[in-house]
């Protein structure tokens, strides 16, 4: 089912809740609630939340049944999640395995199929506002929001002058591609524009979509209390992407490093990982959620990039981060890799971190904050371009401690087993450490620091 060694070793997080005993059920309601709506997820229950300390349950068989009644009685549709007894050593744990449900949304019976639907953000659970529960139905039958049509509008309402020109450098448009590409759909025997189409070639995309608009912001320090400069754009995405870049470069420092013979331009975050940011945020953004734009703002030690819409129902930001990608905006999605701006699905983030450790930055911090998405990235730079403050926190740990496993050093640098394992396997490569075990895969091997870094 899982391995409880690794569940210990890892904190409460989207996936993952800790319950020291069910005294409170309608909390564990709820998580199952929300958890069969995001990505799924693992309650231990006679688990401390915050020590992980290990205190089990009182007649666990008793228990199971009890919380088995609960669950099929007090959630609609209704459910049947995976309950298990886990021995642990002199203890028993009851564990509750829930996946992602075809079913969704899902909710508590009493609250009903609005107030009682609950959504998995970070280590809480929140309740799903109106555009959530919509987005929710909508990844169900299959179908996103920027494919619907638009039927009150006409075809004449997308820009197809705008549109010819971000495609001439590919092929000349002809106004029939509008239908292949999903820019436009056949409603009642007539084209009118989709969702998508409006978002990026529309006339009246601001009158309908106001919040489609991008706001910039650079500040003196590290909050927004006194602000330096300022813009919105409104332009199409596409031509959108160069306003913002522009922006950002007169915000940051740039400099000179040589490269062979030649001085080549240097800035303070590297512009591809900025690029590759801002697109994420514009394919990704939650356009059926109002008042919330996407939002660029440069502090003095960090830019952070923000768009409308935590991630899509059923994916976690450790998935992300291994290149797993679902598509909020199949439309948008499309024209963007038609044009070249994106290379590969899900390939993003990975190129974004990977163009961040090559210039010495840490990782940018990917993060769900409420019904939106995150994007950090750090203006400090390591000592060493081949570490990055996560590579480092393991090679100092070796140093005070020779000879540590896997789940030790995770518990050291507060990563999962696997995201931690793919930080040692990139040390070993550089030859920063080595592993000592009976084989390249024991599990029980442990780690040193080489002998060229101690």
């Amino acid at each position: 089912m899982f391995s409880l060694d690794d569940l210990l070793d890892q904190t409460e997080g989207k996936t993952l809740e800790f319950k020291r005993d069910a005294s409170s059920p309608d909390r564990i309601i709820a998580t199952v609630v929300a958890f069969a709506n995001s990505a799924g997820g693992v309650i231990l229950i006679g688990v401390e939340d915050r020590t992980r300390h290990v205190r089990g349950v009182d007649d666990p068989s008793r228990l199971e049944e009890h919380l088995a009644n609960l669950i099929w009685d007090r959630i609609e549709p209704r459910l049947v999640p995976d309950m298990q007894i886990v021995p642990w050593r002199k203890e028993s744990i009851l564990a509750i395995r829930v996946y992602p449900s075809m079913s969704r949304p899902h909710w508590i019976k009493q609250l009903g199929n609005g107030e009682g639907v609950y959504v998995r953000v970070g280590s809480t659970n929140r309740r799903a506002d109106p555009a959530q529960i919509d987005e929710l139905r909508r990844s169900i039958r299959g179908r996103t929001f920027d494919e619907e049509p638009l039927a009150e509008l006409h075809s004449e309402a997308i820009d197809f002058r705008a549109a010819s020109e971000c495609f001439s450098p590919k092929r000349v448009l002809q106004r029939k591609d509008l239908r292949t590409m999903q820019i436009t759909a056949c409603v009642q025997g007539r084209e009118a524009p989709t969702v998508g189409g409006l978002l990026l070639f529309g006339k009246k995309r601001l009158e309908m979509f106001p919040d489609s608009k991008i706001r910039l912001g650079c500040f003196a320090g590290a909050d927004k209390s006194h602000i330096l400069d300022s813009a919105e754009v409104v332009s199409y995405p596409v031509f959108a992407i160069d306003e913002i870049l522009a922006f950002v470069q007169r915000n940051t420092r740039r400099g000179l490093r040589i490269e062979g013979a030649r001085n080549v331009e240097s800035w303070d975050f590297p512009m591809l990982a900025i690029r590759e940011a801002v697109i994420n945020a514009i394919v990704h953004a939650d356009y059926s959620q109002r008042g919330m734009p996407l939002k660029v703002s440069i502090f003095d030690d960090r830019i952070e990039i923000e768009n409308p819409g935590g991630l899509p129902p059923g994916l976690t930001i450790e998935e992300i981060r291994h290149g797993l990608s679902k598509l909020r905006n199949r439309v948008m999605g499309r024209v963007f890799y038609e044009l070249g701006l994106i290379e590969q699905w899900g390939s993003g983030i990975q190129r974004m971190t990977k163009t961040c450790v090559e210039a010495g930055l840490p990782e940018p911090l990917l993060a769900e904050m409420g019904p939106g998405f995150r994007v950090t990235f750090f203006r400090h730079r390591s000592a060493s371009q081949a570490r990055d403050p996560l590579d480092q926190m393991i090679l100092d740990a070796l140093a005070k401690q020779p000879g540590l496993p896997t789940c030790r050093i995770a518990r050291e640098i507060k990563r999962t087993p696997r995201a931690t394992r793919d930080r040692l396997a990139r040390l070993l490569k550089l030859g920063l450490i080595v592993a000592i075990g009976s084989s390249a895969k024991d599990p029980r091997k442990t780690f040193r620091l080489a002998a060229i870094s101690s």
